[in-house]
């Protein structure tokens, strides 16, 4: 595309506009009313520039609807069409996929007095955890910066900025600051990540840098936002929030030294478990709401996991969209009882009890001929959570709500979960979480009630439920740790097997008994097959199952020891 430059006057100020906004994947008429909405604001806000995040007008991630050709047709049609509406105001650099010649790119577009006035493409495309980009797109060239309105801006993209190469070409071809739009999914550790990134480009080129980055959830994965400005001295002038859409005005002033930001808001950000229920709480709430769900319905049980999937879904969607119910059998506790309701009288949810006594009996009669002479054990255990994961999901086709599922990460690492029992359901917010991180997460809500959270203050989790011995309640007197080890022990040899992926006599050398690290090594790997089946939930670290860590079900391999 041939660019052109709308004046030769170079000026001392600028006001750049950043809009970190929510955008749905395959929305694009919807994304693109809501970046006008935006545009409309910055404008009257006195904007010289707004910029949107990457791959903006489609959602981020498209995965493979971008090889559809009406699809990438109609992201550049309504990029084009965008550019014609906004004649008189701030000019755009915007995210969208681009086909050009038979090739796809990722790419940002630059819009100004009515037309399109430059395409740059990503370089760098990721191939590696969550991301697939060099499946669907087509690397584009090393860049040059935009001449905006006589001001030469660098506009990497994303992935561009994990490496020297892209900022160091815009730094010779001229590039006065750089601005970056991003789709960079929330983990435990991306926060600080992300920084330390962007400050290594800055010191670098030494030029500024403006990171715009995607609000929201998309399946599994879930965008904080949290952009920021850095100066050429790598000093951060401005840190938007996290968790929530925003548009913020920046000042710059052109000096000596070239173009310095002036001081603006800088949010304090959530961090630890503060972030980690945050991301849970936007990732479920965006699913339900972007998949059309009226409401979710779940089994409360008693025990800590659907305490915290309750307290996270009335947090994302309010108390009248929350449905629990509670389905005992001979073997739950009086103590169950009373701590499922009181967790839902503190929540304010609508909380029903159907027995599951006579359903499990129906199977039980009608399996006793085949049965007969074979001891009772897990299969009469899981016809009691395949009997309540039928009725949940009755419940769900019955009334339109989404059963959501409330399985931890430990439970789903080592196979303690039931495959269409208490494995049913449409999301899972707790999926990426360990049962060390649900409990310790549970004790912060109680303490805590979020920015934007539409619950309750103050304890939603009854004590009990985080004092008492975690069970399935299967049989009489059962407990986790009669099959497991104890969570903390558990939780550790799991981190790392699955997110470190460290040799066997590596974890043993650190005082973990061999053949405890053996077991659950072994459990972790035949319980693949059930992962597969399991719902998407919400990715926290940086190994979920799912989208990061991708093993064969059928698998022999077993680590040897010396």
């Amino acid at each position: 595309m041939t660019e052109t430059t709308m004046t030769e006057t170079t000026p001392n100020k600028l006001r750049i506009a950043l809009a970190q906004l929510n955008a749905s994947v395959g929305d694009i008429d919807g994304n693109i009313a809501r970046a006008k909405d935006a545009w409309q604001k910055a404008r009257d806000a006195g904007a010289d520039l707004i910029v949107f995040p990457e791959l903006y007008v489609n959602g981020y991630p498209p995965e493979d609807l971008v090889l559809k050709p009406a699809f990438a047709a109609a992201s550049r049609r309504a990029t084009e069409q965008f550019a014609r509406d906004t004649v008189d105001g701030p000019g755009i650099i915007i995210g969208a996929v681009w086909p050009d010649d038979g090739k796809l790119y990722n790419a940002a577009a630059y819009l100004d007095g009515g037309a399109v006035r430059g395409v740059r493409y990503k370089v760098d495309l990721p191939n590696y955890g969550v991301f697939d980009e060099k499946r669907v797109f087509e690397p584009g060239p090393l860049p040059g910066p935009i001449d905006f309105r006589g001001v030469r801006i660098g506009v990497p993209v994303c992935e561009d900025i994990w490496t020297e190469e892209v900022t160091e070409c815009l730094e010779e071809c001229g590039a006065e600051l750089l601005i970056v739009p991003n789709g960079s999914p929330f983990d435990w550790q991306k926060t600080d990540v992300r920084m330390n990134v962007a400050v290594a480009r800055v010191k670098e080129t030494n030029l500024p840098l403006v990171y715009v980055n995607r609000l929201g959830g998309q399946d599994e994965l879930v965008f904080d936002g949290a952009s920021f400005v850095l100066n050429a001295d790598a000093s951060l002038s401005h840190q938007m929030p996290a968790w929530r859409e925003a548009l913020t005005m920046t000042d710059w002033t052109r000096g000596a030294d070239g173009w310095i930001c002036q001081p603006g808001e800088r949010v304090l950000l959530e961090e630890g478990d503060a972030a980690a229920y945050a991301a849970c709480v936007l990732g479920l709430r965006d699913y339900v709401n972007g998949n059309g769900f009226p409401n979710v319905v779940l089994g409360l049980s008693g025990g800590v996991d659907s305490a915290l999937v309750a307290a996270m879904a009335v947090d994302a969607l309010g108390p009248d969209r929350v449905h629990c119910i509670m389905l005992p059998f001979r073997y739950t506790s009086d103590e169950s009882l009373v701590d499922a309701a009181a967790c839902a009288e503190a929540l304010g949810v609508r909380y029903d009890t159907v027995a599951i006594e006579q359903p499990v009996n129906g199977f039980l009669d009608a399996l006793a001929p085949m049965f007969e002479g074979t001891e009772s054990g897990v299969t009469e255990e899981n016809l009691q959570s395949r009997s309540r994961g039928t009725i949940l999901m009755a419940v769900s086709n019955k009334f339109g709500g989404m059963v959501v599922t409330t399985g931890n990460k430990s439970e789903m690492s080592v196979g303690y979960a039931t495959l269409y029992g208490d494995m049913n359901g449409g999301f899972n917010p707790i999926k990426d979480l360990y049962k060390t991180e649900v409990y310790r997460i549970s004790e912060w809500r109680n303490e805590n009630n979020p920015a934007g959270s539409l619950g309750p203050d103050g304890v939603v989790i009854p004590t009990n439920i985080l004092t008492k011995a975690p069970t399935a309640e299967l049989r009489e007197n059962q407990t986790d740790q009669d099959n497991l080890p104890e969570y903390d022990v558990l939780d550790e040899i799991l981190r790392s097997l699955v997110e470190r992926e460290e040799p066997l006599p590596d974890i043993i050398a650190r005082g973990y008994d061999a053949e405890t690290v053996k077991k659950v090594e072994r459990l972790l790997y035949i319980a693949e097959y059930k992962r597969r089946q399991a719902a998407p939930g919400v990715k926290i670290s940086s190994q979920n199952f799912g989208r990061d860590r991708r093993y064969p079900i059928t698998n022999k391999f077993r680590e040897m020891l010396d």
